[in-house]
């Protein structure tokens, strides 16, 4: 029999747990979830764009959890907002931190895993190893693009939020009795509609039918039409792990409405959008487009949500899993 002492060496502490300000509106969700407030914390502007941020919170021996979504926008690029969560992670371990757990719902240069040209650079692995630098003890990430070459660069403990876990209530509720197929744009993302359409076979107790596109890109032109799978008079879920220009998901919403889709639905991770993608919200775009909030909605596409878009919570799935790290 385990004593009282045994048991609380598994009970999960909450750590704390900072954003900087270009995530803290998703960093308050987070914090809310997980019943605790955000740590206090100082940022600061310099000429030149330089800046600093710094924990007003005492952090010595105790666990902590940094919340930055890592994609460009207006407010700030990609590189701005990975330094400056790099040199706070820096700052926390020679504070004395316990722990550090970079959250990052969305992890820039994760589609650049691999060569494709001649003494192309595989940034994944270097980002990778500046996290590596300054000491970072875990990350988490959302929907991670390629889980293999995430798994090949990050060697420190990591926790992946999977797309099926923020989309599956969603559209349980938007599911009747009309047959329903998941359908992966592209055969990259097979593994990931696999996911979600077990998810939803499981919860709804029904067979889900699956579906992938061909899809090919040769000097910057994407091509191929192929849909294979039977989506006739099926409601399609098109699911991916994020959307930018919104070419892909319209030439998948065309070829399942061509092969008898009766409506067609896309669930999609990170809302990377840009201007291009004002095309899904044309009258050849998809019926609705799901998103989560692991990136900020630009004004143009927030005065969509509620309508044709409808933007998921990360919150409780990044607050389960930081407690779930945070109980090893």
């Amino acid at each position: 029999m385990s004593s009282p002492a045994d048991a609380s060496i598994h009970t999960p502490t909450v750590p704390l747990l900072f954003a900087p300000q270009h995530t803290r509106a998703l960093g308050e969700r987070i914090a809310k979830n997980l019943g605790v407030s955000l740590a206090p914390s100082e940022e600061r502007e310099f000429d030149g764009g330089e800046h600093k941020m710094r924990a007003v919170a005492e952090v010595s021996g105790r666990d902590v959890c940094v919340v930055q979504s890592l994609n460009g926008d207006a407010s700030a690029s990609a590189n701005d907002k990975l330094c400056r969560l790099l040199f706070f992670i820096g700052s926390l371990k020679d504070a004395g931190a316990a722990s550090v757990t970079a959250c990052v719902p969305y992890l820039c240069y994760a589609r650049k895993d691999r060569r494709t040209q001649p003494n192309d650079p595989i940034t994944t692995r270097y980002v990778a190893a500046l996290f590596e630098a300054v000491g970072t003890d875990r990350v988490i990430v959302v929907d991670i693009h390629n889980e293999a070459a995430f798994d090949n660069a990050f060697r420190c403990v990591s926790g992946r939020v999977p797309g099926a876990d923020i989309f599956i209530d969603p559209l349980l509720a938007r599911l009747d009795s009309t047959p329903c197929v998941v359908a992966s744009p592209d055969v990259g993302g097979v593994k990931r509609a696999q996911l979600l359409r077990e998810a939803l076979a499981t919860r709804s107790k029904r067979a889900i039918g699956f579906a992938f596109m061909e899809k090919r890109r040769e000097g910057g032109v994407v091509s191929g039409q192929a849909l294979v799978g039977d989506v006739a008079g099926a409601d399609v879920i098109i699911h991916d792990d994020m959307i930018v220009s919104g070419g892909t998901i319209i030439r998948a919403t065309r070829a399942a409405r061509m092969a008898g889709a009766r409506k067609v639905l896309v669930a999609a991770t990170h809302a990377v959008f840009m201007p291009a993608a004002l095309q899904l919200f044309s009258p050849e775009g998809p019926d609705q487009v799901l998103v989560s909030d692991s990136v900020a909605l630009s004004p143009a596409f927030a005065a969509l949500n509620n309508r044709i878009l409808q933007v998921c919570p990360t919150a409780p799935a990044i607050a389960a899993m930081i407690l779930k790290l945070s109980a090893r």
